[in-house]
């Protein structure tokens, strides 16, 4: 059963809805290692030293500090420090509702889930059943931690539920115009095959259990054999690199040739017509034996 990391109550009109708020990811068991002592295997501890005074300086000896210009800075007491914070209040003032598919993805931020506290039950279940059918998302206001979040709260995939996400602010996201993009024409055959190529391995679902991360999973294993006494000299085998293919067509046709026959369980060299696709190389020679010149018969020589 998972645990409340904090109480708060969603706002919105004269309606408050008491809620409890849930981690809804938790830290994947990553892979990391320790810097030892060679000649001892002791762990080594961080120190931090002074470059102008060349000593070793205590934590009670460290302030924190502002630097307002190249190596200026403004130092802030505890105190102040606390008195930077935003005061927090538990609130979480809704400011409007807005299409589900207005919101980019990119302003997307850490998740949480949203229980409903006693005696808020009903509220809970009407707001969540209320932005399912409309299909919107509600954008709030959100004071913890010592600081203001713009989240969206928004119901969750079975409309019994509602997710709390932080969003990133407009000055924490870079704009796209930023990227250099290229003006490329895109051919109706090329699209066409783009699509049946999408089309072919596409799914109307999302199952995220079908994703492992294999590299953690390998390095894990490779772990437990050094544990275990085994050595490890060997890596990864590196995959080869594809072959880089110019012909922008004969990669798309590959392509939906390669999905069909792993969907037949055939091999990887299926030709594109076994993807459905008829070569087009006799439109081509018939194209071109329509426009090249004919030549001209041969005259008789005059004697």
């Amino acid at each position: 059963m998972a645990r409340a990391i904090a109480g708060a109550t969603v706002s919105f009109g004269l309606v408050s809805i008491p809620v409890k708020l849930y981690a809804a990811t938790q830290a994947s068991a990553g892979v990391s290692f320790n810097l030892l002592h060679n000649k001892c295997g002791t762990r080594l501890k961080q120190q931090y030293i002074c470059p102008h005074d060349n000593e070793l300086v205590g934590r009670d000896d460290m302030v924190k500090g502002y630097e307002f210009a190249k190596d200026q800075y403004v130092t802030f007491t505890p105190a102040e420090l606390k008195a930077l914070e935003e005061k927090a209040t538990q609130s979480i003032d809704i400011a409007e509702f807005v299409p589900l598919s207005a919101i980019d993805p990119v302003y997307f931020d850490r998740p949480y889930y949203l229980g409903p506290e006693k005696g808020g039950d009903k509220a809970y279940r009407l707001l969540a059943e209320a932005m399912r059918e409309s299909g919107r998302a509600a954008l709030a206001r959100y004071a913890a931690r010592g600081k203001q979040y713009l989240v969206m709260l928004r119901p969750s995939a079975d409309g019994r539920g509602l997710i709390l996400q932080e969003l990133l602010y407009a000055d924490e996201v870079r704009p796209m115009s930023e990227v250099p993009l290229p003006d490329a024409e895109v051919r109706e055959p090329e699209l066409k095959l783009a699509r049946q190529l999408i089309d072919q391995i596409a799914s109307e679902t999302f199952d995220p259990t079908q994703y492992h991360d294999d590299v953690r999973e390998r390095i894990q294993a490779d772990i437990e054999r050094k544990v275990q006494g085994h050595d490890i000299t060997e890596g990864a085998e590196v995959p080869a690199e594809p072959a880089r293919i110019i012909d922008l067509m004969a990669a798309l046709k590959a392509s939906l040739g390669k999905a069909a026959a792993a969907k037949s369980g055939g091999g990887a060299g299926a030709t594109p017509e076994a993807a459905g696709e008829e070569s087009d190389e006799p439109r081509r020679a018939a194209k071109r034996s329509e426009t090249e010149p004919k030549a001209e018969p041969k005259r008789a020589r005059k004697k």
